[in-house]
């Protein structure tokens, strides 16, 4: 069983995880909404709920290629004794003159051609000789075959999407349809990552003693920016107070979010908190997470930017990153919801779990044909990097859970990454 929190081994109380985040998103307010043209709008969230200014269709069309008919004009056509009526005109999808089907008569149409008055049905071509100045008709369609009526698929007034939700293709073909061409959305937060520590360079080179591949910040950057954020990485800043204060000032002034990593801990050398824990800027607590470590969140500046200080150790960063950071970014950006999928799974394999804590760990999640999901627990702990590599979701054993054994139900969340 792994060890209980190394800062609570020191004697700070540890603080629950659900607490700690509760309270710092009940500090965030989504960011304030815009107005965006529908072709700007991939990827924000709505501000408000998009109705319908028009119904879809817009106006009754033909679906095929064919023959505008009345249906008891058609009723009686077989392939033995076919149905003869005259062809009173072509419609095009471009015509907008009202035309009408008088008895015995019929159009010739296009996919997409608004429908002459008095269409009961559209005969295919393949089901007619494809006459000009007449046309025989040797088979019978259904009433309403071939065409689209107006409002059919969405009537006037009807939500199209809702306040929180992503746009993504589909909204935007469904809005264009409708007659939307603007649309409130959330901007996209400007996050801000930044790596701190004397020992840290820039990956390209193989950590040795006295330097670390600094893997928080490229790695973050990435994370903040499949959460939706517009994420920055502004590099490594020295473990000096007043060098992380030079860029916090230039940073603020163009960020709505400011993550840190490294210095959360209560050593003399976590400079980190010492910047900000003792003006009461962040509060930093010991939070029930595993991996991870001692976790800050406060407002920095005079326009009181929200920061988050993720500790050091790349597996606990990028965890302590999805259960804490990457639902604060989801709120600022105003998307619903703010968590993760999450689903009960079938455990293949037992599991331990440290006291105390609550347990994220890599895994692989797998759908069952019947219904339901199994999951495969992957490296975690010191080794969480390599699981996290390959994880399709993270498997949460809460505070309680010491041991998890193969054959019971745990909670997973699921990772929306494309494979």
């Amino acid at each position: 069983m792994a060890e209980l929190h190394p800062d609570a081994q020191r004697g700070e109380d540890v603080v629950p995880l659900v607490r700690f985040l509760s309270d710092a998103l009940a500090r965030v307010r989504p960011l304030p909404s815009i107005d965006v043209h529908l072709t700007q709008s991939h990827g924000h969230a709505l501000a408000a709920d998009v109705t319908a200014p028009g119904p879809i269709p817009a106006f009754d069309h033909a679906t095929v290629d064919g023959y505008a008919v009345r249906f008891d004009d058609v009723v009686a056509a077989t392939e033995r004794r076919p149905v003869q009526l005259k062809v009173l005109g072509d419609v095009a999808a471009a015509s907008w003159r009202p035309v009408r089907i008088l008895p015995g008569t019929c159009f010739a149409v296009a996919a997409g051609a608004p429908l002459p008055t008095g269409t009961e049905a559209v005969v295919p071509l393949s089901w007619t000789d494809q006459g000009m100045a007449t046309v025989e008709i040797t088979e019978v369609p259904k009433r309403g075959y071939g065409l689209r009526r107006t409002g059919d698929e969405v009537t006037a007034g009807a939500v199209l999407g809702r306040a929180g939700q992503t746009v993504n293709p589909h909204l935007i073909a469904l809005f264009a349809a409708s007659g939307v061409s603007d649309v409130h959305v959330r901007p996209e937060p400007r996050v801000v990552i930044i790596a701190t520590g004397d020992e840290l360079m820039d990956a390209g080179r193989i950590s040795q003693p006295g330097q670390v591949v600094d893997v928080d910040s490229p790695a973050l950057t990435a994370a903040a920016a499949e959460a939706g954020a517009h994420a920055f990485r502004i590099g490594i800043c020295d473990d000096e107070p007043e060098a992380l204060r030079t860029v916090l000032d230039d940073q603020t002034l163009r960020s709505d979010l400011v993550i840190t990593t490294g210095g959360t801990g209560i050593g003399p050398g976590d400079m980190v908190r010492r910047t900000f824990g003792r003006d009461g800027a962040v509060d930093f607590a010991t939070v029930s997470i595993f991996p991870s470590s001692t976790l800050g969140f406060g407002t920095i500046g005079p326009e009181e930017i929200p920061i988050i200080c993720l500790p050091g150790e790349p597996g606990a960063a990028l965890i302590a990153f999805e259960a804490f950071a990457r639902p604060i970014i989801r709120r600022l950006a105003g998307v619903e919801p703010v968590f993760r999928s999450q689903v009960k799974a079938h455990l293949l394999e037992t599991v331990s779990s440290p006291a105390g804590l609550r347990e994220f760990r890599p895994a692989e999640v797998t759908e069952r044909r019947g219904g339901g999901f199994t999951v495969a627990p992957l490296s975690g702990g010191p080794y969480t990097l390599s699981g996290l590599a390959v994880a399709s979701g993270l498997m949460v054993l809460g505070e309680k859970v010491t041991n998890a054994p193969a054959g019971s139900t745990v909670d997973v969340l699921l990772f929306d990454r494309r494979r």
